[in-house]
């Protein structure tokens, strides 16, 4: 139902306030309603463009940030949100020339703006050129912990951890609670295998501070080594009931499966194991397909869903690879290439031990596939399941970390 009496500033306004509450769809649904009354409104046609960021739909996004610029050439945050979507789509010095034009054009003095455009570039892989649009940022904004921090990031991405380290305490000097920095600390410390400093920095924390299981679960194996704590010990509720908050519901299939790998153990108790262990591979080799076909359904569905809702959208969101490559079992051999074109092949395990050894030979697997996806998140946002190596794999692709060939 259009709302007549609404200018277009308004329109533009509580849209901004539905995409900043994670209403992503009513936010454009305001917004196209907005623009049918007034198509001139460039505020409009940009939040439409944001809004179809937030929502994946990369093509419709390009068109709204284009349609922006088409009435005002020199639009900060259209030139900004356009950039984003050219990287996404491979054009990437088309879309560094977009993120150029805004410092040309004098915002690089708007420290929200490079904050923006570095975070994009550093989702994107981009993170040497992240680490400029960050350092102009603190140019204007030294007292920006949030902004030092972001150079933190990049730095320990660029594998240099003291400057990482140096960045990161200065922005909680500049913010003592600045909670996401002395998280990424912890962590930093406890890899670097200084145990008694990680364990200060993870007690200054409080269990919302933390929005992925790792640094949870080092902070309890540190309070129980260091502490003489019991499993359940009173001071450990509030950190396990984070975890489960954060775990979310179970998964059915994972549910499944390990009520069969529980059921296969205790038969294996009453056998000499091989028929058991024969039995667990089967299970397997199957439940894997089934997962394989759960998730070819929702790819399958998603685009669908693209195509029936946009008409003319493109292909942005097509899953790498192709329904046979999900049906395969775990035995299958796969192909990923890395950013730098280093390519991997093997099984799902054999890819991820590849990707070890080249990084880390030595760490377990679990663990390290953990650690990796907590650096994902620490420093893009974006999180990696680490829970199996295929599922590693996949949210690395989709975190735009290496391409899945087959």
């Amino acid at each position: 139902m259009t709302n007549p009496f609404l200018s277009s500033e308004e329109y533009d306004e509580r849209a901004h306030a539905l995409y900043n509450e994670g209403q992503f769809d009513d936010a454009l649904a305001l917004l196209r309603e907005g623009i049918a009354l007034y198509p001139s409104a460039v505020e409009l046609h940009v939040g439409a463009g944001y809004a179809r960021l937030a929502r994946d739909e990369f093509a419709w996004a390009r068109r709204s940030f284009e349609e922006a610029l088409t009435l005002d050439p020199e639009h900060e945050d259209a030139l900004a949100g356009l950039g984003e979507v050219l990287l996404k789509f491979g054009q990437v010095e088309a879309g560094l020339r977009a993120y150029e034009r805004t410092i040309e054009l004098g915002y690089e003095d708007d420290v929200e703006l490079m904050l923006q455009i570095g975070r994009a570039l550093f989702r994107e892989g981009f993170v040497e050129h992240s680490l400029v649009f960050f350092e102009r940022a603190v140019q204007h904004a030294e007292d920006s912990a949030e902004a030092v921090a972001c150079i933190g990031y990049a730095q320990h991405r660029l594998g240099n951890d003291v400057e990482a380290m140096i960045a990161l305490r200065r922005a909680l000097v500049l913010d003592p609670q600045f909670a996401e920095a002395r998280v990424y600390i912890a962590n930093l410390l406890y890899d670097a295998g200084d145990l008694d400093g990680a364990l200060l920095e993870f007690e200054q924390t409080a269990p919302d501070d933390h929005w992925d299981e790792l640094g949870i679960w080092r902070l309890i194996e540190l309070k129980k080594s260091v502490y003489k704590l019991k499993d359940h010990d009173g001071e450990l509720k509030p950190w396990e009931a984070r975890l489960v908050e954060l775990a979310g519901e179970p998964d059915p299939i994972d549910e499944l499966l390990a009520e069969v790998e529980q059921a296969v153990m205790e038969a294996e108790q009453d056998s000499d194991g091989s028929p058991a262990q024969d039995q667990l591979e089967a299970l397997g080799s199957l439940l894997t397909g089934l997962v394989g076909q759960q998730q070819a359904g929702d790819h399958l569905g998603d685009t669908l869903k693209d195509h029936v809702a946009e008409p003319g959208r493109g292909h942005a969101n097509e899953p790498d690879g192709n329904a046979t490559d999900v049906l395969m079992a775990d035995n299958a051999t796969h192909r990923v290439i890395m950013r730098d074109g280093t390519a991997f092949e093997g099984t799902w395990e054999e890819i991820v031990q590849a990707l070890r050894d080249a990084r880390d030979a030595g760490r377990p697997l679990d663990e390290y596939m953990a650690i990796e996806a907590r650096r994902f998140y620490g420093a893009t946002g974006t999180r990696v399941a680490s829970h199996a190596p295929e599922a590693f794999i996949r949210g690395s692709a989709d975190a735009g970390m290496l391409r899945i060939v087959r």
